[in-house]
C-alpha cells in the first residue's frame, strides 16, 4: 500500500504520563505543515532540531522547546510528521497538544502512529508488534529479542522462507502441465531436498520465536501450600529482597503478592498466595478464593511441603485440589530441619525439588526446575519476539509441509494436493508480515499499542 488509509492529520502526546524532563507532542499527517505554522511560527528545516517559542492562538508562549520537522515519505509514519519537544509537565503538554488540535488535528487513537506506519509500507507487521514488544519488555533479553524483530529479523527470515517456496510452487505448478513426466521433472529439480531444507529452516525459525515468546510473555508461577511451609519466605528468596511478610503466624498471608524476577532473562511473574486450609476466618477465605482463581490462570504451580512433615495428608488433599493439567513442580522446604540433601527428582511428568530457603541450599536447582518447565535451554541470544498469533501461524506452516511431504511419498504421487500444500503454507508465513491479514486482526493489534505510538 502506497498510500494511507486515512487522510486526517493526528497528534498525541507521545511520552509517558506524569512529570519529567522532556515531554512530546507528536502530529503526522497531511496538515502537520499548518500544524507546525500555527505552533512555531514557520515550518522547520526538515531533520533539523529548531529552538523556538510554542505559541497560543493569541501569541502567548506556552513553551519553548524543540521543533523537528520530517518530510514524508522519510518519516516513522511516512507522512509529514512534527515533533514538538518540550517540558515535561502534563499541563503545558495538554496545552501544546490543545493547540494541534485546535489548529486542525484530531487526537490519535491508540497505536495509530504506528499503523499508518504499516499502512505506508514503512514497517512490516511483525516489525509493528514488535515496537509495542520493545516497549513493554520487561528484561534486557526481551528487550533485546524485541529489537531484532524491530529491525526485521524476523521478517527477513519469514521472507527468505516465502521466496523458497515460490519458487519450489513455480516449478510444480509448471509441472502439472506434464503429468507423464511429473516424477522425472520432480527427481530433476531436487523437489524432495529443497522440501526437506525448508522445513529444517522453518523448524529452526519456529524455535527462535517460541523463546522470543517466552522472553516476551514471561511465565506465571503460583506459590500454593498449607500456611507456614515457607511460601513466601521462597518468594523473598527468589525476588533477592523481602517483598511478603514472613511470620510464624499461620494465615499472615491473606492476599496475592506479585513479584517480577527473571532467571537467566526469562521473566517469572511469581504470585505468593494465601494458605490453603480449611478457615472460618472470612479474610482468610476471601484470601483462599483468590489463590483458588489465581492457580486456575496460572502456567506453572509451585506446590511447598513442609519436609519435617513430608507429604502428609494436608499436602495430598492441596495436591489433589490442584487444577488439572496444570504443570507443577513439588517443593520440599526446610530440608535443614529434615536432614535431606538439596536435590531434584523427575518422575512419571512431575519435577520435585528439596531445598532449604533459610540457608539457600537448592535454591538453584528450583531456578533450573522453573526454567525446564517451559523447556527454556538458552536461546536469548538470538530469540525473536514473537506472539501467540505468530507461533500459530509457523505451527500452521509446519503442518501444511508435513502434509505436502506425504504426498510425495509411498507410491501414490499426488502432485496437485503437493502444489495446494505448498500454497496454504505459504499463506500462514505471508500472515506474520501481514501479507495476507485481516482488517478487524489489525484493529485488534493496534489498539493495544499506547496513545502516541
Amino acid at each position: 500500500m502506497s498510500q494511507p488509509r486515512q487522510s486526517d492529520t493526528i497528534a498525541a502526546v507521545a511520552t509517558a504520563p506524569g512529570r519529567g524532563g522532556i515531554g512530546v507532542v507528536r502530529v503526522s499527517g497531511p496538515h502537520a505543515a499548518a500544524v507546525a505554522t500555527g505552533v512555531v511560527g514557520c515550518v522547520p528545516d526538515a531533520r533539523r532540531a529548531h529552538f523556538c517559542r510554542f505559541l497560543a492562538a493569541d501569541g502567548r508562549v506556552i513553551d519553548r522547546g524543540i521543533a523537528l520537522w520530517f518530510e514524508a515519505p522519510a518519516s516513522y509514519t511516512g507522512e509529514h510528521v512534527l515533533e514538538l519537544q518540550g517540558h515535561g509537565g502534563p499541563a503545558v503538554l495538554q496545552d501544546v497538544l490543545a493547540r494541534c488540535l485546535e489548529l486542525g488535528a484530531r487526537p490519535a487513537r491508540p497505536g495509530e502512529f504506528t499503523e499508518r506506519a504499516f499502512l505506508n509500507d514503512r514497517i512490516d507487521l511483525a516489525q509493528a508488534e514488535a515496537v509495542a514488544d520493545l516497549i513493554d519488555a520487561t528484561t534486557r533479553s526481551a528487550a533485546r529479542s524485541a529489537m531484532r524483530s524491530l529491525d526485521g529479523e524476523f521478517s527477513r527470515l519469514v521472507h527468505v522462507l516465502e521466496d523458497a517456496l515460490v519458487n519450489l510452487r513455480l516449478f510444480v505448478e509448471a509441472t502439472l502441465d506434464f503429468p507423464e513426466e511429473e516424477v522425472e521433472f520432480l527427481e530433476q529439480a531436487g523437489a524432495r531436498r529443497k522440501l526437506a531444507e525448508v522445513m529444517e529452516a522453518l523448524s529452526a525459525l519456529r524455535e527462535r520465536a517460541r523463546c522470543g515468546a517466552v522472553l516476551r510473555e514471561g511465565v506465571t508461577v503460583v506459590l500454593a501450600g498449607a500456611p507456614n511451609v515457607g511460601k513466601s519466605s521462597l518468594l523473598n528468596a527468589l525476588a533477592g529482597e523481602d517483598r511478603a511478610i514472613v511470620t510464624d503466624v499461620a494465615g499472615t498471608t491473606r492476599d496475592t503478592l506479585r513479584e517480577l524476577i527473571a532467571i537467566d532473562g526469562v521473566p517469572l511473574h511469581v504470585i505468593d498466595t494465601a494458605g490453603l486450609r480449611e478457615t472460618e476466618d472470612p479474610v482468610e477465605q476471601a484470601g483462599i478464593a483468590r489463590t483458588l482463581r489465581e492457580l486456575e490462570k496460572a502456567n506453572a504451580v509451585l506446590h511447598v511441603v513442609d519436609a519435617s512433615t513430608g507429604f502428609d495428608a494436608t499436602a495430598r488433599a492441596i495436591d489433589a485440589s490442584l487444577p488439572e493439567g496444570l504443570l507443577r513442580i513439588r517443593v520440599f522446604n526446610k530440608i535443614d530441619l529434615s536432614g535431606d540433601q538439596p536435590r531434584t527428582d523427575r518422575h512419571e511428568g512431575l519435577t520435585t525439588v528439596w531445598l532449604s530457603v533459610r540457608n539457600g541450599e537448592g535454591l538453584d536447582l528450583l531456578r533450573r526446575a522453573l526454567l525446564d518447565c517451559v523447556a527454556w535451554h538458552g536461546g536469548a541470544e538470538d530469540a525473536l519476539s514473537a506472539r501467540s498469533r505468530h507461533l500459530y501461524a509457523l505451527d500452521r506452516a509446519v503442518e501444511h509441509l508435513d502434509a505436502a511431504q506425504c504426498c510425495l511419498s509411498g507410491s501414490a504421487l499426488r502432485l496437485d494436493l503437493f502444489a495446494e500444500e505448498l500454497r496454504l503454507a505459504h499463506r500462514s508465513l505471508g500472515e506474520i508480515t501481514g501479507q495476507f491479514t485481516a482488517d478487524d486482526l489489525l484493529g485488534e493489534i493496534f489498539s493495544r499499542f499506547c496513545i502516541g505510538k
